[in-house]
């Protein structure tokens, strides 16, 4: 089953979205927190394979891949760990999100198949320019897996339409004109970009950047089909908090998703 089947079936069931995010080799026991992401009820998760030069990832993401780098963390490494997983984390589709230099780097054959091989179902390339996309998403489409590209707040009408198309898996919503990192309050232009992508595409819309607390996320999934939550929560894990803690900050985002979607329940 693909990435947007599945996103698509929780949709249709009537749940909005949730997608935590892990930086792949972080801590020794980062699948840990991977495997608790799960049990909290992530309907997918994101792994970052650690690049030396990020360009969209603010402070906290940077903190997480220099640590992850320092610790000698590839992506072979972290591809390998992720072929390991076993139990109810396995059965969550993993979307691996890195950088275009990686993929040029091994091909994006060789790339798209190791994704595969890994148990990775999606992938997100933020510096990739969607006139240049073609080579990898055909590549992926050969390897099953699904080319998520993103929007911003920025994006005039007629490359909306065309990012709404050509997207697989969902469409990750940017909030915010910026880098990722926690935020107080959610833009209104995510709710603005959340609705002029749902006008464009039936595609599950996902608005990530700043999601920080339960509140942002409710908010947040008024326009969209869900959420990505990235620095809040790898901030507690450089904090040196739990798998145990981290997940039931996610399990609280999950509850307050469900109470908003099912108020009655």
């Amino acid at each position: 089953m693909t990435l947007e089947t599945r996103l698509r079936r929780r949709r249709a069931a009537g749940h909005k979205l949730l997608m935590p995010y892990v930086t792949g080799g972080v801590t020794a026991g980062w699948l840990d927190h991977l495997r608790a992401f799960a049990d909290a009820g992530a309907d997918a998760i994101e792994v970052g394979l650690p690049f030396s030069d990020p360009t969209v990832d603010g402070a906290t993401i940077q903190e997480a891949t220099h640590r992850a780098l320092a610790r000698g963390a590839t992506t072979r490494s972290v591809l390998a760990d992720l072929a390991d997983l076993a139990g109810a984390a396995a059965d969550v589709p993993l979307v691996a999100s890195t950088y275009y230099n990686l993929v040029v780097h091994a091909g994006p054959q060789r790339f798209c198949a190791a994704l595969r091989d890994a148990g990775v179902s999606g992938l997100i390339v933020p510096d990739l320019p969607l006139d240049e996309a073609d080579e990898l998403a055909d590549a992926a489409a050969v390897a099953s897996v699904d080319l998520v590209l993103l929007a911003a707040p920025t994006t005039p009408p007629p490359r909306l339409a065309q990012i709404a198309q050509r997207s697989r898996g969902f469409v990750y919503a940017v909030s915010v004109m910026g880098t990722t990192g926690e935020r107080t309050t959610v833009a209104d232009s995510a709710e603005a970009l959340a609705n002029r992508l749902r006008d464009a595409t039936d595609r599950p819309v996902l608005v990530g950047f700043g999601i920080s607390t339960a509140q942002h996320a409710v908010h947040a999934a008024r326009s969209a089909d869900g959420v990505v939550v990235g620095a809040a929560l790898m901030r507690q894990v450089l904090d040196g908090a739990s798998p145990y803690d981290v997940g039931g900050y996610l399990a609280r985002m999950r509850r307050a998703l469900d109470q908003a979607a099912h108020p009655t329940d």
